[in-house]
């Protein structure tokens, strides 16, 4: 006689969940919104140039019976970072988690450095972040989750140049901390997450700098995107419940 299993599977973990994730349509961005995909989540996204990478993302999503929006908007204009936040919202039916992960990197010498660069790192590395979670707030209840992409820059700068760059990701530590203070009364949580070098297009594994980078660190290779994502997945689930204010350092020892 065989036996019958009366075993039933466990939902996903964010089953019924809705998040959107600013910048997903590549890099880090595109893992994440796959994991959150994967993990029982109806996802929506946000691109500004990427429209063929997004849409590619969109349709092999959806080919595995995902619910996935794709939506333009520039993470530089505060409208539309609160339209995405509020298209999210309707064509969805909620939204319970957002990640903060648009940002924009520009290094120089600062006898060098234009001041027009550095409005556009402010703009889209912290005034889109605080003008995301202020809408996002609007729509979230209890069990909300907002996680912020920053940086190991925060609190290493390896090379001159930098300090724009690593300003604009320290500002998310004091912002998450003091926000933290906001939501949580609410049951809503917001955690940094601080990557050290990742191994995408724009910080390629095999790059002009990336020996020089490993040297530094305690694990000498780059992280790959979707261990990034790992983490975020582990803030934006409910087992997560009590980090809030938290920066987590995902860096290979780059800080250490």
């Amino acid at each position: 006689m065989t036996a019958t299993s009366n075993t039933i599977a466990a939902a996903p973990i964010l089953a019924n969940r809705v998040a959107l994730v600013t910048g997903g349509a590549r890099g880090i961005g595109a893992s994440i919104v796959e994991r959150l995909s994967r993990d029982g989540a109806a996802v929506a996204f946000t691109y500004s140039q990427s429209r063929e990478t997004a849409d590619t993302l969109v349709k092999r999503l959806e080919g595995e019976g995902r619910r996935v929006l794709a939506i333009c908007a520039d993470a530089a204009d505060p409208a539309a970072v609160v339209a995405a936040v509020d298209q999210t919202a309707t064509e969805l039916g909620r939204l319970d988690i957002l990640v903060n992960n648009a940002g924009v990197a520009s290094w120089g010498p600062l006898a060098d450095f234009k001041l027009e660069d550095f409005d556009r790192v402010v703009a889209v590395n912290v005034r889109s972040v605080f003008v995301a979670t202020q809408a996002a707030a609007r729509h979230m209840v209890e069990g909300g989750r907002i996680v912020n992409i920053g940086s190991c820059n925060a609190d290493r700068v390896q090379a001159a140049g930098g300090g724009v760059y690593a300003m604009s990701k320290s500002a998310l530590v004091g912002l998450a901390r003091g926000l933290a203070r906001d939501l949580g009364p609410r049951g809503i949580t917001i955690n940094n997450v601080q990557p050290g070098p990742t191994d995408t297009d724009m910080n390629p594994a095999d790059g002009a700098f990336a020996a020089k980078l490993h040297q530094i660190m305690a694990i000498p290779r780059h992280a790959r995107s979707d261990e990034i994502a790992a983490m975020v997945a582990y803030l934006a689930g409910p087992e997560a419940a009590m980090v809030t204010g938290a920066n987590m350092l995902i860096d290979g020892g780059f800080t250490a």
